[in-house]
């Protein structure tokens, strides 16, 4: 087996309020290989933005980081000086946001962005970082990269200022990229290439991706694995051909329900009734369970924990054990 590069364990994420302490994440745990892309998919409120934001350390006050450890190869980050986890980002971390336009200063051309990330992370010359970044801008499908450098922000389009944006989370050749619905405002085609270009250059280098998304079609062209996240709380993991195919948790099937197919004909998509429960009414037991339509006694009591049901391959449902999929 190959050493994690990145590996989450028991993650509590705690905002407390005035009407006391909301839990938005619960003990989440995952893995992530060396040059692999691992998938994290749920509805909106999830958890899967927190958790990205956990990582890298960008927690906003009173929210906090109350349990759990995170560690990138031999160091542990969860527990590191706002200093020092500034020095983490962009070298050792890339992360590419949903809205190019958070992550790039209008009134800095895209060379002086670049060139600034490249000379902070890296001992290289202004004529270096310069050539490295038109270097960037071209794999990442910039056309006249040389030219269009000088260029600001507001010049480029969605699709390209979200190429520039992955050129920034790759310019110090980052060990993890951290994508948070990265293709979210942009159309279908559009789409289809930014993740190609994300795909490819960190398989070049051997980076591993977490590819925030509730487009489960970006998924299952995408990621090697797959991370089902339901109220701050793991449901399952595992291969997406197998959570795809073979899904053990009532949630995910649902989730896979939804997804478009040409092999089959159908006359309405899957829907799951009702609603996530807000931070202040997750339900005792299983928090998925009055949406779920195999809902047992048990269910309403007793809260699931992850269980092997496959090699690689975890559910957290009483019913995951038994054999029966929901796919």
């Amino acid at each position: 087996m190959t050493k994690p590069l990145l590996s989450v364990r028991d993650l509590v994420v705690e905002f407390p309020t005035r009407r006391g302490t909301l839990r938005a994440l619960d003990g989440v745990s995952f893995d992530i290989a060396p040059g692999e892309v691992l998938g994290m998919v749920g509805e909106s409120g999830a958890g899967k933005s927190i958790t990205g934001a956990a990582i890298i350390g960008l927690i906003e006050p009173p929210g906090r980081i109350a349990g759990g450890e995170v560690w990138l190869g031999d160091t542990r980050i969860d527990q590191l000086a706002p200093e020092a986890m500034r020095c983490l980002r962009g070298r050792r971390i890339g992360m590419v946001f949903q809205d190019p336009l958070t992550s790039l200063n209008p009134l800095y051309t895209i060379a002086q962005q670049l060139i600034e990330t490249i000379r902070t992370h890296m001992d290289v010359s202004e004529k270096e970082a310069r050539a490295r970044a038109v270097a960037l801008l071209d794999r990442v499908g910039i056309p006249a990269a040389a030219r269009r450098i000088d260029d600001y922000p507001h010049h480029f389009s969605g699709g390209m200022r979200q190429r520039v944006v992955i050129a920034l989370a790759l310019a110090a050749e980052p060990e993890l990229v951290i994508a948070d619905e990265p293709t979210t405002a942009l159309d279908v085609s559009v789409q289809a290439q930014i993740i190609d270009v994300l795909k490819e250059i960190c398989a070049e280098r051997g980076a591993a991706v977490m590819l925030i998304t509730h487009d489960m079609g970006v998924i299952a062209e995408t990621a090697d694995r797959v991370a089902v996240l339901y109220a701050g709380r793991m449901a399952e993991i595992g291969p997406v051909r197998d959570v795809i195919l073979a899904a053990r948790h009532p949630y995910t099937a649902g989730l896979m329900g939804s997804i478009p197919t040409l092999q089959h004909a159908a006359d309405r998509l899957v829907q799951i009734p009702g609603a996530m429960p807000r931070l202040d009414a997750i339900p005792a037991g299983c928090a998925f369970n009055p949406r779920c339509p195999q809902v047992m006694d048990r269910c309403l009591s007793a809260r699931p924990g992850l269980k092997p049901v496959a090699p690689n391959h975890a559910a957290a449902c009483w019913l995951a054990d038994t054999g029966v999929t929901h796919g």
